[in-house]
């Protein structure tokens, strides 16, 4: 009987070198396009170059995942380790001047060696006063310090200022210097700006407002960019505040009682404090206090310089952002009601 034909064995089929060699140009390929899309991308820049800034305490792991977050690059992981494996040095603080077409690869290692920082970021915050923004320069080692320590007399005699106190006098922005550049030409290209705003918004000024002039129009911008900082409102503040002054009546306003009381104030204003007579207390003076009581933005020019055409004359917190605005003692009552209310409440 003829036997039956065996089924031959499967042998287990091996890879081709064809094979082999098309994985490993697929894997080649698939790196390669990791790598461009992480590494050798185009780093963002809003035209032809863009400032970087750099804080103290920022680290390489952060500013990879704030750009991941942002959407600006791809692949976070293989940069952090292309910046262990290949960097090593930290991130230095300082501001960077970024060129279109520069890689993030490129933009990693510039930001690890600080000699590569062209700029110096200087943030003039608004509101803040002149004494805060001497104190920040006087600190800041990029600056190179010639006139910060001289008293206030002889540094505006020094920067050929005409008024006889700084308050006010310097625009509140955020600026970019060169390194090493002196005190006396950031103060001097402040001072400008500030000046600049002040002039241009006196000229288009509206009609009928009760200032003598425009260092007048400062002071009120200086008050009311201490009073909020909603830019909404600040019309609205400026209307109460030149209504008042056209009525005679009292600003009666904080902001000028804490920056009369000086080092005294501790966080808190008392009734004693308000019935305190100083040159910038408004509850004890009528009109304007001497001079400004802060630097007011380019914004709060313009809001000193047209004010709302309302018939408010009072305005309270309300406690959860922002101020009710009132045009009788009756109506202003109830709304310091109603914050006290509200104040009762969160406690």
């Amino acid at each position: 009987m003829p036997k039956p034909h065996s089924t031959p064995k499967k042998k287990n089929a091996k890879p081709t070198f064809p094979a082999v060699l098309t994985i490993i140009a697929g894997l080649f390929i698939l790196g390669l396009v990791v790598l461009w899309s992480s590494l050798f991308k185009d780093y963002p820049v809003n035209g032809p170059k863009q400032m970087l800034a750099i804080n103290p305490g920022d680290t390489y792991s952060g500013f990879i995942d704030r750009l991941a977050e942002d959407e600006k690059i791809s692949f976070p992981i293989i940069l952090k380790l292309y910046q262990k494996l290949v960097i090593h040095d930290t991130l230095k603080a300082g501001v960077y001047e970024i060129q279109k077409g520069m890689s993030v690869r490129q933009v990693l290692e510039l930001i690890s060696n600080a000699e590569n920082a062209q700029m110096n970021r200087i943030l003039v915050i608004e509101g803040t006063t002149f004494k805060q923004l001497l104190e920040n320069l006087k600190k800041d080692q990029l600056v190179t310090h010639t006139i910060t320590h001289l008293p206030e007399q002889q540094l505006l005699k020094e920067l050929n200022i005409p008024y006889s106190h700084p308050e006010g006098l310097f625009s509140p922005d955020t600026y970019f210097f060169a390194k090493g550049e002196t005190d006396r030409k950031i103060l001097t290209h402040l001072y400008t700006r500030q000046m600049k705003a002040l002039d241009e918004a006196w000229q288009n000024r509206a009609s009928g407002l009760p200032y003598k002039d425009k260092y007048e129009a400062l002071i009120m911008a200086s008050i009311i960019e201490k009073e909020t900082s909603i830019d909404s409102e600040l019309q609205q503040v400026s209307g109460v505040f030149v209504r008042r002054l056209k009525m005679g009546m009292r600003l009666q306003t904080d902001p000028t009682v804490i920056y009369g009381m000086g080092d005294n104030y501790k966080g808190n204003i008392t009734r004693k404090d308000l019935r305190t007579p100083t040159p910038y207390n408004t509850y004890t003076i009528s009109g304007l206090p001497p001079t400004p009581i802060a630097l007011p933005s380019k914004k709060a020019i313009e809001a000193a310089m047209h004010p709302d055409n309302s018939n408010n004359i009072y305005f309270v917190a309300t406690g959860n952002g922002g101020h009710k605005f009132s045009a009788s003692l009756e109506e202003h009552n109830r709304a310091v009601q109603q914050y006290l209310s509200v104040l009762r409440a969160k406690n």
